[in-house]
């Protein structure tokens, strides 16, 4: 899979148990090991979102593993791709990049169980983080009963307003 991100082409290559990102154009080449991949993620089509911006691009490889979804974010800032805090873990298999604080950079979405995998559980919460900090928390939204009880769900779109300090149990 390959997408174009600004004047950049961002390459998914995937194998049995091994991955990479290759990224050419104005930025030159690179090559960056997928960490999700040799982990047991499942990598398929619609594992590669890029978001271009005018100052930051962020591109996020997500993969399903145990019920759980891996994530990992490169970075492009002045023209150089980097990668960001790995992995991301969204325990309630769904994680997408999407701008909550409206600073112009995508930010890492990851939809939370509040229960132990291979549980029915019925408290959810959407964590925020902004590869554009380093991969620092921006914070977890009010729990809800159901995660289509999410703002924006199925496309999950925190606003700011939202977001609350996370903790152990964010409520």
């Amino acid at each position: 899979m390959k997408q174009e991100v600004g004047v950049d082409s961002v390459e998914l290559v995937v194998g049995e148990g091994a991955g990479r990102i290759r990224t050419s154009g104005a930025s030159g080449p690179n090559i960056f090991e997928l960490t999700i991949a040799s982990s047991g993620a499942r990598i398929d089509a619609s594992s590669l979102q890029c978001v271009d911006a005018a100052e930051v691009a962020v591109c996020l490889v997500r993969g399903e593993v145990r019920g759980e979804v891996l994530g990992e974010v490169l970075v492009r800032r002045s023209g150089a791709w980097t990668r960001a805090q790995v992995p991301y873990v969204a325990s309630g298999a769904y994680m997408a990049l999407h701008d909550v604080n409206k600073d112009a950079v995508a930010d890492v979405v990851a939809v939370q169980r509040v229960c132990q995998a291979g549980v029915d559980c019925s408290r959810w919460f959407a964590q925020v983080f902004s590869p554009a900090g380093g991969g620092g928390e921006l914070g977890c939204t009010p729990v809800v009963r159901a995660p289509e009880s999410l703002p924006g769900w199925p496309t999950v779109t925190p606003d700011p307003s939202d977001l609350r300090q996370c903790g152990p149990t964010p409520s």
